[in-house]
């Protein structure tokens, strides 16, 4: 390719190694970082820098991408990074941050002359690493001929909600995005779970609404995961779907709106977690249906 960027992923868990990989796979010259470094490590051998800090990771770099656990976390790096970033460099910011946290992102962009995107993604770990990601995107016109080099990348196809990052078109559509998918995948749950206290073979209900409207791609894949012990390693983890749905419910409060299953799902991620599964699938949302060690009672 001609137009090669230098770009910093900070943050490199299952979505971000994966946007990473891709980046390299497409040219670019990335230089990666992590909070904890033995995560980050496995990127050398696809080609990246493995930076010891952010502010290293930033040095050069005409695109920073973040994709770390929440809007504070993004910031707190960021803010580490500051010394080393380059004015007019362009800010990738696709955490899940909710609408608060991308508030105070775009903020911290303006103050540091950086060129804002409010860049969430649609997508767990299987389609991040094929580069399948669906891109929800947000920023000036001027600069997305230098973003969509990235996008390309790691998405394949890209929805632009507007013009200003700092508007957070991108993260409201992110959240609706993730109200359906959290509430699916609790769905799932407590079916399998209902299912297995009434003695019920899961698969009679897949025959029954098999070809229908009731029936769902997304609905057998994270079933499946929980029939077939497939929850580590997590597609999206139940920690970060926890949080997701606290941001959700918190956007709601915030304009007046109740969401009572985006709550009982938070409340249900949450039980999971504490029940040890919090780095598990978030299909693991099943184990909150039954008692405290996560399994039902006989």
């Amino acid at each position: 390719m001609t137009d090669k960027l230098t770009v910093s992923v900070l943050g490199t868990g299952i979505m971000g190694a994966a946007m990473a990989r891709n980046l390299v796979r497409a040219g670019h010259t990335v230089r990666a970082w992590n909070r904890t470094r033995a995560k980050a490590e496995p990127l050398a051998a696809d080609g990246a820098f493995v930076a010891g800090s952010p502010a290293e990771a930033v040095q050069g770099a005409g695109v920073v991408l973040t994709m770390l656990y929440d809007g504070p976390a993004a910031l707190d790096v960021m803010r580490r990074a500051a010394p080393a970033l380059r004015s007019g460099a362009v800010w990738v910011q696709s955490t899940t941050a909710g609408l608060e946290g991308i508030a105070d992102l775009a903020v911290f962009a303006r103050e540091h002359g950086l060129v804002f995107y409010d860049a969430p993604v649609l997508g767990t770990r299987q389609p991040a690493e094929a580069g399948q990601l669906t891109v929800l995107a947000a920023g000036p016109i001027e600069g997305r001929a230098t973003v969509a080099p990235v996008f390309d990348a790691v998405g394949a196809r890209t929805v632009w909600t507007g013009e200003d990052g700092a508007a957070g078109t991108a993260t409201r559509l992110k959240l609706v995005a993730n109200s359906w998918v959290l509430a699916v995948t609790n769905a799932a749950g407590e079916v399998l779970a209902l299912s297995k206290a009434l003695d019920v073979d899961p698969q009679r209900f897949f025959e029954v609404i098999d070809g229908g409207p009731l029936d769902m791609g997304y609905l057998r894949a994270k079933s499946g995961l929980v029939l077939k012990d497939g929850l580590s390693p997590a597609q999206f983890a139940v920690a970060t779907a926890a949080k997701d749905a606290r941001l959700i419910v918190e956007a709601g409060e915030r304009y007046g709106v109740r969401l009572d299953v985006a709550e009982a799902s938070a409340q249900r991620f949450e039980r999971a977690a504490a029940q040890g599964h919090a780095a598990e699938d978030m299909a693991a949302a099943y184990f909150a249906s039954f008692d405290e060690k996560g399994t039902a009672e006989e």
